[in-house]
């Protein structure tokens, strides 16, 4: 009886266990290319052409900065070639050579400025691509999923390489369950008719400060949204 009783007790637990596999939904594995959806999204074209103006402006200013650092430059050698003319009195010598220090100084702290100018204009363009990159891939992330469940998807899986969010580990897929071009549609549905913007004019590089200041580096330079290097 007792042997009885366990087997039937065995029984309804391999019932049990069956049933609740056979409730499990197969796996259902889509995928989908972000970084491809993030760099056609008219949200990431419009907030290019806002980047590429006001870097733009950013070059300018740093353009005239650099202009008034040469400027100062001019006035430091021109203080020189006084101190090296050999008919100069002792004491218009002694002046000349008290403002050849002070320019000195005046072209470090312009330098100083030049320097933080352009630091804090990229640190300022960097953050608010990081920001917008960020709010957009959770609202294509959104997107993708309700698209993906639609489907009756388990799983989605994302195949972009590591320009965009990391190197992907996908190896193989059927193209079939690829549905990039569907979600891409999907968020760009709402584009507004005039989104597209013209290529952004390219800026010409900021001038070097001849020497004896630093000459300044180039324009601010960062990654654009969706940009490829």
């Amino acid at each position: 009886m007792k042997t009885s009783l366990k087997s039937l007790v065995a029984l309804v637990c391999v019932g049990f266990f069956a049933a609740a596999l056979q409730a499990q939904p197969a796996p259902k594995v889509y995928v989908i290319d972000l970084a491809k959806v993030y760099d056609g999204h008219y949200k990431t074209e419009e907030q290019n052409a806002k980047l590429k103006d006001d870097q733009q402006k950013a070059e300018e200013d740093l353009q005239k900065l650099n202009n008034e650092g040469n400027v100062l430059v001019k006035q430091f050698n021109d203080l020189k070639e006084q101190l090296n003319n050999p008919a100069l009195a002792t004491e218009a010598k002694t002046k000349a050579q008290q403002e050849l220090e002070a320019k000195g100084q005046e072209i470090q702290r312009k330098q100083a400025e030049v320097n933080s100018f352009r630091s804090n204009v990229q640190r300022s363009l960097q953050q608010r691509i990081n920001l917008f990159k960020q709010f957009l891939l959770e609202e294509i992330g959104k997107i993708a999923t309700e698209v993906a469940k639609k489907k009756g998807a388990t799983l989605l899986l994302d195949k972009s390489g590591p320009s965009l969010i990391g190197v992907s580990s996908l190896i193989y897929f059927d193209p079939a369950y690829d549905i990039t071009e569907e979600v891409a549609k999907e968020v760009n549905k709402d584009r507004p008719a005039s989104s597209v913007a013209a290529p952004a004019p390219a800026a010409k590089p900021a001038a070097p400060a001849a020497q004896p200041a630093k000459p300044a580096a180039d324009a601010p330079s960062v990654s654009f949204p969706g940009s490829k290097k």
